[in-house]
C-alpha cells in the first residue's frame, strides 16, 4: 500500500482583501432593473420577508436561466500567498477575465523553501525535496557564474559608469536573476493580488479540477469561496458542484484514445511541432488574406467616406501612422474606445510558438491576445530533457555546462519518480522554468499592436521581445 502525504504544504494564504458591497442583493436588483421603470437598489429587494422570497425566487430563476451578467457585478478582490507558479500559469492567468499583480521573479531574489509540495507517495517525499533543492542551489550559482558577463556587458555599454556604485551592482544582479529564474522549479511560491467577478469565481469553482494541478486548484479554490461565502452568505446559494477531473472535456478526450497509442504522442507531437517551426521561436501559420482591404474600408466606413475620397493607403495610414494617430502613443491605451481605432480589429493573425514556461507567465498576461495552450504533462519526456536556453547562458561557457549538467540531473529525478509510480501531475511541479511551452496563439492588429509596442523594448523579456 501506497502511503501518501495528505495535503499540500504548506496551504496555500487566501485572503479576501476587498469585496462588492452586498453581492447577493446587488445581483438581484440589477437583474430586477432590467424590466423596472426605474432603477432597484440592494435595499429594494431585502426591505422585508415577502421582498426576500421574491429575491430568492429571482437569485435562482437567472442563474438557472443562464442571466450570469447579475453575478458579474460584484468584485473580490483577493491576497494569495504561497501558491505555485505552475498553478498560476496553468489556471488562474489561463483566461481574460481577471487583474493580476504578482511578485516577479526578474526582480526580486528567490528565497530557498518557498516552494509547493503536493501529495506524494511517502517513499518520493525524500528525492522531490532534494530535486527542489539542487535547483535553488542551481539558481543562486548560476548567478555567481553570470555576472562576469553581466558586467562585461554593461561596462561595454556604459563606459564612464562606475559599476561599484549601488544602483548599478542592482541592476546587474537583476540581470542575472532573470537568466538564473529558468533553473528554478515551477513549484516555485508567488504571492500576488487577484481580482475577479463573482461570475469568474463561479466558473474557478466549476472547473477547478482540470489539469494540470488539481489538487492545489481546489483547494485554494475553495478558500475563495470560503472567504466569500462568509462575506456574504447567499451569494453562492445557487453555485454549482465542481466537476471531477474525469468528467473534464480533456480528460475524457484523452481517455478516448487508446493507451497504447497515447504513451508514443509527446515525443512524436514535439518533433512534428518542432518540425514546423524550423528553428524559430514564433511563426505566423494564419492570417486574413483580405486584411488590408477591409481594414482599409472599415475605416471609410466609420467616417461615412466613399472611396474615390479615400484611398486604401490613405485610410491605414489613420489609423497606423503615429504621425496621424496620437492614440497610438498614449500611455493609457484608447485604442479600444476609439471608433476609428477599433477598425484594427478586423486584421486577424495565428502564430505557433515555443517559449520558456518562464517566459509564457509574462506573455499570457496579454489576455487579448489569446493561446491554446496545453495540458503540460502531455508535452514531457520524463526520461528525455527538454529546455530552452538563455542566450546570456549560451554566451558564459562555464554557465552552459552547468546548466546542462543541472537539467539533466533533474531529469533524472523525475524519470526516477515517475519509475516509482508517483503521478504526473506531482512530478510537474519539478519542471524548470526553462521548460518549453509549445502553443498557438491568436488575436487582432490593434491587441497585437499594443503587445509589441510593449514587448518590444529593450528591457523586455528576451524571449518575449524576440517572439515580438
Amino acid at each position: 500500500m501506497i502511503k501518501t502525504c495528505t495535503q499540500l504544504s504548506p496551504e496555500p494564504h487566501v485572503t479576501l482583501e476587498n469585496a462588492f458591497h452586498r453581492p447577493y442583493d446587488n445581483a438581484v436588483a440589477t437583474a430586477r432593473t432590467c424590466y423596472s421603470p426605474k432603477v432597484i437598489t440592494a435595499d429594494d429587494v431585502s426591505k422585508d420577508e415577502p421582498t426576500r422570497l421574491r429575491r430568492d425566487a429571482i437569485a435562482k430563476s437567472t442563474y438557472k436561466a443562464g442571466h450570469h451578467t447579475t453575478i458579474q457585478h460584484a468584485t473580490f478582490q483577493f491576497v494569495l500567498d504561497k501558491v505555485s507558479r505552475q498553478f498560476i500559469w496553468s489556471f488562474l492567468h489561463s483566461h481574460p477575465f481577471y487583474n493580476s499583480e504578482q511578485v516577479s521573479q526578474r526582480y526580486v531574489e528567490m528565497k530557498p523553501g518557498n516552494y509547493t509540495i503536493p501529495s506524494l507517495a511517502e517513499d518520493n517525499v525524500a528525492e522531490y525535496h532534494q530535486a527542489v533543492q539542487e535547483l535553488m542551489d542551481a539558481y543562486h550559482q548560476l548567478n555567481q557564474l553570470l555576472e562576469p558577463t553581466v558586467s562585461k556587458e554593461y561596462k561595454r555599454l556604459f563606459p564612464v559608469r562606475n559599476l561599484e556604485e549601488k544602483r548599478w551592482q542592482s541592476a546587474i544582479k537583476k540581470r542575472c536573476q532573470e537568466v538564473s529564474r529558468y533553473v528554478l522549479p515551477v513549484a516555485t511560491h508567488a504571492h500576488l493580488y487577484h481580482t475577479i467577478s463573482g461570475l469568474t469565481l463561479h466558473r474557478y469553482n466549476r472547473l477547478s479540477n482540470q489539469f494540470d494541478v488539481p489538487e492545489e486548484q481546489r483547494l485554494v479554490i475553495q478558500k475563495m469561496v470560503d472567504a466569500v461565502n462568509a462575506f456574504d452568505p447567499d451569494f453562492f446559494k445557487y453555485i454549482e458542484d465542481p466537476l471531477s477531473l474525469e468528467e473534464t472535456l480533456e480528460f475524457q478526450a484523452l481517455k478516448d484514445f487508446d493507451e497504447s497509442l497515447r504513451c508514443c504522442w509527446p515525443k512524436a507531437f514535439i518533433k512534428e511541432f518542432d518540425r514546423e517551426l524550423d528553428g524559430l521561436s514564433s511563426k505566423m501559420i494564419d492570417y486574413k488574406a483580405n486584411a488590408e482591404r477591409v481594414l482599409a474600408q472599415s475605416v471609410r466606413s466609420v467616417l461615412g467616406a466613399p472611396e474615390v475620397a479615400m484611398t486604401d493607403d490613405e485610410a491605414i495610414d489613420w489609423v497606423l501612422s503615429p504621425a496621424r494617430n496620437p492614440y497610438l502613443s498614449e500611455s493609457l491605451n484608447l485604442n479600444s474606445l476609439s471608433k476609428l481605432t477599433r477598425t484594427l480589429v478586423h486584421p486577424h493573425f495565428t502564430f505557433k510558438k515555443k517559449i520558456s514556461h518562464t517566459a509564457d507567465s509574462q506573455d499570457q498576461r496579454h489576455r487579448m491576445t489569446p493561446a491554446s495552450r496545453p495540458v503540460l504533462v502531455r508535452q514531457v519526456l520524463w526520461d528525455e530533457p527538454d529546455y530552452i536556453v538563455p542566450v546570456l547562458v549560451q554566451q558564459t561557457p562555464a554557465a552552459l555546462e552547468f546548466y546542462q549538467k543541472t537539467m539533466i540531473q533533474l531529469w533524472k529525478h523525475m524519470a526516477s519518480l515517475i519509475a516509482k509510480g508517483e503521478k504526473e501531475a506531482n512530478v510537474s511541479y519539478l519542471l524548470p522554468n526553462a521548460f518549453p511551452i509549445r502553443f498557438e496563439e491568436s488575436g487582432d492588429l490593434l491587441n497585437f499592436h499594443h503587445k509589441w509596442t510593449h514587448r518590444l523594448c529593450y528591457t523586455a523579456q528576451e524571449e518575449i521581445w524576440k517572439t515580438s
